[in-house]
Parts: structure tokens; C-alpha cells; sequence
């Protein structure tokens, strides 16, 4: 970075690099003295021009994130991450085991607080330590978090991109010296990036960053966080295209009809995202055992629902797609659901270095498509298509468990490039949200998960 532009973001006086320092000054001492004017001086130039590189350096490091999924998952596989359904029962049932068993053994030694990942930690941080973000358990989210995937463990790449990407923006905005308000931003920045790059879905990273990270909606926080989505997202789409995630045709509602029963949906879905929630915290229940005996406990119970589903396996969104589809059974629907339930509860609340929203994701499409096949039953010929309630069960299965719901609507419909779904979705959305943080009492399941537990039992340092 050209020296003026680094005086001007972390300094605030682009004349800084032009000027000698006087003699015994180090170049920390001058930033310690020039900081504050950080906080008066045109900050919100300063701000979108350190979202812009915050969104640079994280679509960067998602994307060697997601290459190195696809390179491991091509060494054990020998094709692609989603491909584990036409391995023999043994090697479904073996690959999780073995992934579990070296993440356990290779990270048993670190202290508790270097083992911790995700968007909880990546919260935790910011409640207690201003956004300062530690490298050492970012290296740990990407190695960990690649073998973990490529091996089968059952999680989700979204929630590991948001803590690298959140990481990479606190590291960068610690080295120029910026206050704790600015490094704030700088992480919301990080977690939008991240989501954009990781989803293709620039708005819908803004609104999780303002909604879940900084817990706000602010037009200081929006312009550097915006341009950090939308800088990530060129980079990805530069890399890997701009198709949507996943392929969906013309999907819409038939008739008003259908209103009583996405109600009803949104009710059975928030009830199913609240179950989710209350599976993590009760395998979180066992953090007071060592870590390898979590992790292979979490590659077994994976192991046995890979055998009889191996759909659960890694990520799952080719699952999604053949939901979208139509091409699965309710029978086969059902068993994925049920056992993707409980791999990614016990992956996620014993402590695996996997994320919680692509879950999420799998788990209601799964059940939207259940949904669909009863309206099929119900009102043959008149209900709409299985396609449109798997694409609401997506949206309010996320919403219910992470308590995100216009993030989970802005990801749905651009993950799907289907705007014929927001008055439905915005429904079956509000009504899963109450659903399981209201009648259920249930948290978002960031704070079930054992970074976020043990972190409100040990207190701030």
C-alpha cells in the first residue's frame, strides 16, 4: 500500500510519510500521538476506504479458504466437496471418524481459548476485547476448519469465512493503528465480506454484519460495511462466476391460498429451529471433557448418520438442490433431516471448527420439502410447488435458529436470485422467528455454541 495511503487511514494526515519523524520517535509512538484524530478528521472517507481493503483481503482469503476445501475434499474424495454419496458405507462411516480423530489429537494441546472459531468467538471478541482478533485461532479456522469439511464432519464453510475474514480486517485495521470504534466496523466489515464472497450475496452480508455483528443499522456503519460485501464479492465472482448458489427455476406462489399454510409452516419450522438450538446446548453441556473425547464423539455420531444418510456429510447443498428439485422422497427428506439434525448439533456444540448457517440451510430445505409434499396431499393440484416451500423452509429455518431475519431473507433470495418469494418468505420468517425465540425461548444458536458459553462463564479478562 503506497505510503501515503497508509498514513491517511491509519494516521489521519496523509503528510505523515512526507515528514522525517524527529529523532527517538518510532513510527508506533507518532501513531499513539496522531490516532485520535482518526475519529474527527473525515472519518467516514477513512472508513470506506478501509472497508474497501477489509473487503479485498477477506474475498481473498475466502476464496484460498474454499480452494483449499475443494483441493482437500479432491485428494480424499477424488472429486469435488459435495461428493461423498457414492462412497461405500465404510469409507462414509470411516472418513468423519478419521477427520475427528486427527482434529482431536491435533488440537488438544492448545489452551481452550486458542481452540475457539467461529462467528461466537468472533462475537466474544468483540464484547470483551474491542474486535481484537487473535491470528493464531484464525490459522487454527482455516486448516482445522478445511479437514474437517473435506473429511465429511457435518457443518457449514459460511461460519469459519466469516471468522477469517473478521480476523484478517481486525488484523489489518490493529496494524494501522485505527481506535476500537473504527476496528468495530472493520470486523462487521470482515463478517459482510465474508458472507458476500462465501454466498455471492453482497446485500445480504451487509445485513448480517449490521444485524448480527454490530447489532445496529447506522449510515456510517453501512457505507464501509456495503463496500467491503461488494469488493469481496467482485473477487469471488472474478474467481469462481456469479451463478447463484443454487438453481432454481420459476418458483412463486400460486394463490393467496397458501397463506394459512405457510403460517402453519412458519410455526412447525420455528419449533424445529428452536429443537435445533436447544441440541447444541445440551452436547455444549459436555465441554468439561477433554477435547479429543468431544471430537470423536462428534466424527461418530456423524459416522453413524452418514451410513444411513449420506447426504449429511460436509456442507450438503447439492442436498439442496435436489430438494429444490423435487427429485428426493419425504422419506428420504425426513431421514436427512433427522440426521443432519444431529451430526451438525453434535459437530457444532462439541466444539468441531465447522459453521452453524449452512446447517441451517440443509436442515430447512429439508423440512420445507416435507412441507410440500403434505400441501401436495392436502390440496392435490392446488397447493403450491415443493420447490417454493423448501425455498421457505431454507429462509425460516435460518431465521429461527441464528435470530437473523431479514439477514436470512436477503440470503435466500439471493442465493436464489428469486424475488418471487419476499411476501411469503417475509412471512413464514417473522412467524419462525417468534416461534423459537418467543414461545420457545430459545437464543440465537451463535450463543449456544461453547465459545460463546464458556466465554460468559469465565468473564470478561
Amino acid at each position: 500500500m503506497p505510503g501515503g495511503i497508509l498514513a491517511y487511514l491509519s494516521e489521519g494526515k496523509p503528510s505523515v510519510t512526507t515528514r522525517r519523524n524527529p529523532p527517538g520517535l518510532t513510527r508506533r509512538a507518532v501513531q499513539r500521538m496522531l490516532r485520535p484524530r482518526l475519529a474527527y478528521a473525515d472519518p467516514l472517507q477513512r472508513l470506506a476506504l478501509l472497508g474497501v481493503a477489509a473487503g479485498a483481503v477477506t474475498g481473498i482469503v475466502v476464496s484460498l479458504f474454499r480452494l483449499a476445501i475443494d483441493g482437500a475434499a479432491l485428494v480424499a474424495l477424488g472429486g469435488d466437496s459435495e461428493n461423498f454419496e457414492p462412497l461405500p458405507p465404510a469409507l462414509r462411516a470411516g472418513l468423519p471418524l478419521l477427520g475427528a480423530l486427527v482434529i482431536g489429537v491435533a488440537l488438544t494441546r492448545l489452551t481452550e481459548d486458542r481452540r475457539r472459531t467461529g462467528v461466537a468467538h468472533v462475537l466474544q471478541r468483540l464484547r470483551e476485547h474491542a474486535g481484537r482478533l487473535p491470528a493464531t485461532n484464525a490459522v487454527v479456522q482455516f486448516f482445522a476448519g478445511t479437514f474437517a469439511l473435506a473429511t465429511g464432519l457435518s457443518g457449514g464453510r459460511e461460519g469459519p469465512a466469516i471468522h477469517l475474514g473478521a480476523t484478517a480486517s481486525s488484523i489489518l485495521g490493529q496494524r494501522l493503528g485505527v481506535p476500537p470504534d473504527s476496528l468495530r466496523i472493520l470486523v462487521a466489515c470482515g463478517a459482510a465480506a465474508a458472507i458476500a464472497g462465501s454466498f455471492n450475496t453482497p446485500m445480504a452480508g451487509v445485513v448480517f454484519a449490521m444485524e448480527v455483528v454490530l447489532l445496529e443499522y447506522a449510515v456510517a456503519s453501512f457505507i464501509p460495511v456495503g463496500l467491503a460485501a461488494v469488493t469481496a464479492t467482485v473477487i469471488t465472482r472474478y474467481l469462481f462466476g456469479d451463478t447463484p448458489v443454487f438453481e432454481v427455476g420459476s418458483i412463486h406462489m400460486h394463490s393467496l391460498l397458501d397463506v394459512p399454510f405457510v403460517v402453519l409452516a412458519g410455526f412447525a419450522i420455528g419449533t424445529l429451529g428452536a429443537a435445533f438450538t436447544a441440541c447444541v446446548r445440551l452436547f455444549t453441556r459436555m465441554g468439561r471433557r477433554p477435547y479429543w473425547a468431544r471430537a470423536i464423539l462428534a466424527g461418530a455420531i456423524t459416522a453413524v448418520a452418514a451410513v444411513v444418510a449420506p447426504a449429511v456429510m460436509g456442507v450438503g447443498y447439492d442436498t439442496v438442490d435436489a430438494a429444490l428439485a423435487g427429485t428426493l422422497a419425504w422419506s428420504a427428506l425426513a431421514v436427512i433431516l433427522v440426521a443432519k439434525l444431529a451430526a451438525s448439533s453434535a459437530c457444532v456444540g462439541l466444539g468441531m471448527p465447522v459453521g452453524v448457517i449452512g446447517p441451517t440451510i440443509v436442515i430447512g430445505a429439508a423440512c420445507g420439502g416435507l412441507l410440500g409434499h403434505l400441501g401436495q396431499i392436502l390440496s392435490p393440484g392446488a397447493a403450491s410447488s415443493e420447490g417454493f416451500y423448501v425455498l421457505l423452509g431454507m429462509a425460516a429455518m435460518m431465521a429461527a435458529a441464528l435470530q437473523a431475519p431479514l439477514a436470512a431473507l436477503m440470503a435466500v433470495v439471493e442465493l436464489t436470485s428469486n424475488a418471487n418469494i419476499i411476501l411469503p418468505a417475509m412471512l413464514i420468517v417473522i412467524v419462525a422467528t417468534l416461534t423459537a425465540g418467543r414461545l420457545f425461548r430459545q437464543p440465537s444458536v451463535f450463543l449456544a455454541t461453547p465459545a460463546a458459553l464458556r466465554s460468559r462463564d469465565e468473564g470478561p479478562p
